[in-house]
């Protein structure tokens, strides 16, 4: 796919209008309030996986509604003193699969936390576990669009309310140093990553990746590729809805979750992705941490002008790591 989105020089300047809700802040601090009154964690089971070098435990927080949100928790064998965690958010359509599959960050010696979607795992991956009981509203047939014309009903409020008490969960679970707490996540992840930052002011660091969710209004008027183009669809069968979805959407922008965000961060993003649109993540890094009281926050940025959704793969990965680690030392 050749670049579609804007050239560089303006990519690096992009700050479109705001499309943001007189009471964003409020919606999302009544949400957090109903999810915060209740204890985190569920349950912690031991799990069996074969692996020598690593113990992961099955577990179960409250998330949405009080709603059992499953995960995989993750530590090395052996370690006794509290570690960093890592909180992972997986990509769109995807589940938590098995425990094995993602060991980065658990053998870069951080404590591990892989979130399940809810409602979601069953195009790609090895499945997820946790069910969306509220998905009653009209919409589909993706996640992207259930719920679609109400703020209240959207899939993504359940979803982000799931992603901050993750980090709640993470921070009571034994072995986790709860002052060094970090949001990562590529493309849907990328998204909530950057949708926690934005909502737990004392996170340690984030990492979002081809964030989802980013400049929604460019995006849908650039591609109709994956998620966004599940909500083109509904719209092409809905006609009339479009501004009550776009009022709806306003609400999970991660352009104006970015605009509040204090934690250091590091984003990534392909100059040639059609899934997430380049213009997206731009908008986003620039207005990054604008409303924060405090000083600036550090934030790097890593282009990829010839790839697309994959971004920078293993390269991106290593830079991650790199950088990554003297944030949690400090």
């Amino acid at each position: 796919m050749p670049a579609f989105d804007l050239p560089l020089p303006e990519l690096e300047h992009h700050r479109p209008p705001l499309d943001e809700p007189a009471d964003f802040d409020a919606f999302w601090a009544e949400t957090l309030h109903e999810a915060q009154q209740r204890e985190p964690l569920v349950s912690v089971h031991p799990v069996e996986t074969g692996l020598r070098l690593v113990q992961t435990w099955d577990v179960t927080f409250r998330g949405f509604a009080g709603d059992p949100v499953r995960a995989w928790f993750t530590r090395p064998t052996g370690v006794r003193e509290p570690l960093p965690a890592v909180v992972e958010y997986v990509g769109y359509g995807r589940g938590r699969g098995f425990p094995h599959e993602r060991l980065t960050w658990v053998n870069a010696g951080y404590a591990h936390l892989l979130m399940d979607n809810r409602g979601q795992g069953d195009q790609y991956g090895d499945g997820g576990v946790t069910p969306d009981p509220h998905a009653t509203a009209p919409g589909g047939p993706g996640p992207a669009a259930r719920g679609l014309l109400s703020p209240r009903d959207y899939h993504y409020r359940r979803l982000i309310t799931d992603a901050v008490r993750a980090v709640t969960a993470v921070r009571a679970l034994p072995g986790v140093d709860p002052v060094r707490t970090v949001a990562v996540g590529n493309s849907q992840g990328g998204g909530l990553a950057l949708a926690v930052a934005g909502l737990v002011p004392d996170l340690a660091a984030a990492l979002v990746t081809a964030p989802f969710l980013c400049g929604i209004r460019r995006a849908l008027d650039l591609t109709d590729t994956g998620p966004y183009g599940e909500i083109a669809c509904y719209l092409s069968v809905h006609r009339g809805t479009e501004e009550a979805a776009y009022r709806t959407l306003s609400y999970v922008e991660g352009v104006s979750f970015a605009r509040r965000a204090q934690a250091p961060v590091h984003f990534g993003t392909g100059l040639r992705d059609i899934v997430c649109p380049p213009s997206g993540t731009y908008a986003a890094f620039n207005r990054y941490g604008e409303l924060s009281s405090g000083l600036p926050a550090r934030k790097e940025l890593h282009p990829y002008p010839f790839n697309g959704h994959e971004g920078g793969g293993g390269e991106h990965g290593k830079r991650q790591l790199h950088w990554l680690a003297p944030q949690l030392a400090e």
